[in-house]
């Protein structure tokens, strides 16, 4: 599939082992691995303020039909004026999730040479490695992640699927299946507080393909000098983000040309906007720029799933989306041919979303 695929092998240096090799030493971070902008002044930590706090929604708010109506208009305002939200009460079982991270953690903290036995291949972005090197010349980041085609299930390719822990695989089915629930309940409550039909979104990413990447973020001496992730938007429909409870905190979200740090709270997901829900939606939910940033001295582990939409989309504003008289905000393109695009280039803010528009 589109989103599984990457063009070119550039050979790169596993994270996790060049942070062993460096944090133990005085020698300096590779020189590829240095971002000038990594350390920004214009970064704003969120507080209980309305100004400067991420959104969060309460599930069971939505699904109560006494409160539904304004919560659903709480959620249409943060997925258009923030592109983020914290879900709460989401009603994913705590056994569910903590058995992935779990088992997450437990791969994660094998020998180098057992991960190894996942990585990718060439041509391709599943298994084990890193993403978006499409080039010998471009900054690198600091970080190491395991990329799944996990939904369906006859889309999964088990060459690289850990087998240790013996429960990995069974913990991702349970995960996914429960997330892929979810997505779609959202994407209803999502549609409904734009004031489009709420079934408009289900026949496009319903049952359709899941991915899973796990990230691993090795603490750095330099961390103000290194990203854990470049700043981009999602190509795909919805994300769902979760970290371990009291893990220390990195994601960054942009908005009105600052960097919001995200408090994420324990047992909720950071869920956020992709490019394909703001072509669909005509823009009334929005993609925003995010990035990981890296702490000295504590590591990082993330979990991240994205729900895509049906693979021969031709992706541009729903009809259902479009008030009369409203201007097309975004051109057409075939969903295969944006991935694409996405995944042969370097991360690059929101580059891959602005294209498409028409203004």
């Amino acid at each position: 599939m589109a989103q599984a695929r990457a063009i070119g092998s550039i050979p790169v240096a596993n994270v996790q082992e060049l942070a062993e090799t460096f944090n133990g030493s005085d020698d300096q971070v590779p020189e590829r691995y240095l971002v000038k902008e990594a350390s920004s002044k214009e970064v704003i930590v969120s507080g209980d303020d309305s100004i400067s706090a991420i959104p969060v929604i309460d599930f069971s708010k939505l699904l109560d039909p006494r409160s539904s109506s304004e919560e659903c208009g709480k959620l249409a305002s943060a997925c258009h004026n923030w592109g983020f939200f914290q879900l709460i009460n989401h009603g994913v079982p705590c056994e569910v999730v903590g058995n992935l991270m779990r088992d997450v953690d437990e791969f994660l903290k094998q020998p180098l040479k057992v991960k190894k036995a996942f990585s990718q291949q060439p041509g391709s972005i599943e298994g084990y490695g890193q993403a978006f090197v499409v080039s010998e010349e471009q900054k690198l980041d600091w970080g190491d992640m395991l990329y799944l085609q996990v939904q369906p299930s006859e889309s999964r390719d088990l060459r690289f699927w850990p087998n240790h822990p013996s429960s990995f695989r069974r913990s991702v089915d349970v995960y996914s299946s429960e997330v892929a629930k979810l997505s779609c309940r959202l994407l209803e409550f999502m549609a409904k507080g734009v004031g489009a039909e709420p079934a408009s979104l289900i026949g496009v990413f319903g049952g359709q393909p899941l991915t899973m990447r796990v990230n691993y973020y090795p603490p750095c001496r330099q961390a103000d000098r290194v990203l854990g992730l470049s700043p981009h938007t999602d190509p795909n429909g919805l994300t769902f983000l979760r970290q371990k409870d009291g893990d220390v905190q990195g994601l960054q979200i942009k908005k009105d040309g600052k960097w919001f740090v995200v408090d994420v709270l324990n047992s909720a997901f950071v869920i956020n906007v992709g490019d394909t829900l703001e072509v669909l939606s005509n823009g009334k939910l929005r993609s925003v720029e995010h990035r990981a940033v890296i702490h000295p001295r504590k590591e990082r582990i993330s979990v991240a799933m994205f729900q895509f939409p049906c693979q021969d989309l031709m992706l541009s504003p729903l009809p259902e989306f479009m008030t009369k008289g409203e201007k097309v905000r975004y051109g057409s393109t075939t969903y295969q041919d944006f991935m694409t695009q996405f995944f042969s280039a370097k991360l690059d803010g929101r580059r891959h979303v602005e294209r498409l528009k028409l203004e």
